[in-house]
């Protein structure tokens, strides 16, 4: 390992880079005066950052506005206040479904300003599950007058147990996913970084973000379906576990529990074909309209999901519970779920509804992309703060 020095003028350069900009957008606009008190550095500094700053497209001098109502306007030349642009680079979010891909655009901010999704059949290839992203991303590209070349990151949200290369070790939902380079596949179409994560842990970063779960940094979120998937946050921090495979409780019944979800929703005694959603929709449909044997399939389902749902809650004791995929517009799921946790949990977490819906997982994968950024570009800045 070299050895560190302080003397080092281009660090020092992006240290006092990163402070400034960590402290412009925190502020929305900021004078010199503004930014040298909230940075302790100096003013000749500051300036001098400030213009490097511009130069690089990050920052932009905000034009003189004219007095707010009942003020008058000052004499003299206007203190000079700054912006951090968040339209100086743009990112994706990436969802890829087993029926559906969809993409969600955002400046540096995380605002979205543009967004696009199309159906994709379940039995697509790999090759044409990609094109349809492709074309997906470039609708959405044009539409928002966005350039390719501003991208900065873009994440990806995808079933399966995924490598930190982006590699997809493993994955029963998708046609040819199993052992597909999906980072590096993705990444011919983008001059920036690609980053896949599992499409239940991207729909937890998102609760965690803007969901049901801002307000609790130990939370699980499930992702149900015919195999249900679980992402998990602890102490804030995504949970992947040393192989990526956490949180994959659909493998629970391969436990000596030899029922698959496909014969517990089945009402004919034959179980329904794997993975086909559209039959899955039909039992629920059925149970709704008061079918006893659909009505009793369903309340297999439920009582297999919230076993396996108790099972992560003991081993993580998570503050909350968040639930979506299929299960957030099944009725009755959350009052089992409660009794099950109640039942086997020694502190029982609060459990609560997606408030994202179908939007959890591409929103979780802009989430992933914005932290990329973010650490490429307040990274430095987080650490000097934290030693002052």
């Amino acid at each position: 390992m070299g050895r560190l020095t302080g003397g080092d003028p281009s660090l020092l350069r992006r240290i006092n880079s990163a402070v400034v900009l960590d402290a412009l957008r925190g502020a929305g606009t900021a004078t010199l005066t503004d930014l040298t008190r909230a940075t302790g550095l100096s003013r000749p500094t500051v300036e001098g950052v400030v213009e490097g700053l511009i130069g690089d497209g990050l920052v932009a001098e905000v034009a003189p506005g004219e007095p707010e109502k009942g003020q008058t306007r000052r004499q003299g030349r206007p203190a000079r206040r700054f912006r951090f642009r968040t339209e100086a680079g743009h990112l994706l979010g990436v969802e890829i479904g087993p029926h559906r891909v969809a993409v969600l655009l955002s400046g540096l901010d995380g605002g979205i300003s543009g967004t696009g999704s199309r159906e994709v059949a379940q039995t697509a290839s790999a090759d044409e599950r990609l094109e349809q992203v492709r074309a997906l991303v470039a609708q959405v590209l044009r539409r928002s007058g966005v350039a390719r070349s501003s991208l900065r990151a873009v994440g990806v949200g995808t079933p399966g147990i995924v490598e930190a290369d982006g590699t997809v070790r493993l994955c029963t939902a998708l046609p040819g996913w199993t052992g597909l380079a999906l980072g590096e596949r993705l990444r011919r179409s983008f001059r920036c970084p690609v980053l896949v994560e599992n499409d239940a842990n991207a729909a937890a970063v998102a609760e965690h973000w803007k969901g049901s779960a801002t307000d609790s940094d130990d939370i699980v979120f499930v992702l149900a379906g015919l195999s249900p998937g679980a992402g998990s946050l602890i102490g804030g921090r995504l949970h992947r576990g040393f192989g990526g495979a956490a949180g994959e409780i659909g493998a629970l019944h391969l436990l000596g529990r030899e029922a698959t979800p496909e014969a517990l929703l089945s009402t004919t005694g034959e179980p329904l074909p794997p993975l086909d959603e559209q039959a899955v929709a039909e039992v629920f449909a059925d149970a709704r309209r008061g079918d006893e044997r659909a009505r009793a399939a369903v309340d297999r389902f439920i009582q297999r999901l919230v076993h396996d749902v108790a099972a992560l809650v003991l081993a993580l004791d998570p503050e909350l519970v968040v639930v979506g995929g299929w299960a957030a517009g099944l009725e009755g799921v959350l009052d089992p779920l409660r009794d099950e946790l109640s039942r086997f949990c020694l502190r029982p977490p609060r459990v609560a509804l997606s408030v994202l819906g179908e939007a959890a997982v591409a929103t979780g994968a802009l989430r992933v992309a914005l932290d990329h950024v973010e650490e490429s570009l307040f990274a430095l800045a987080g650490t000097v703060t934290e030693r002052r």
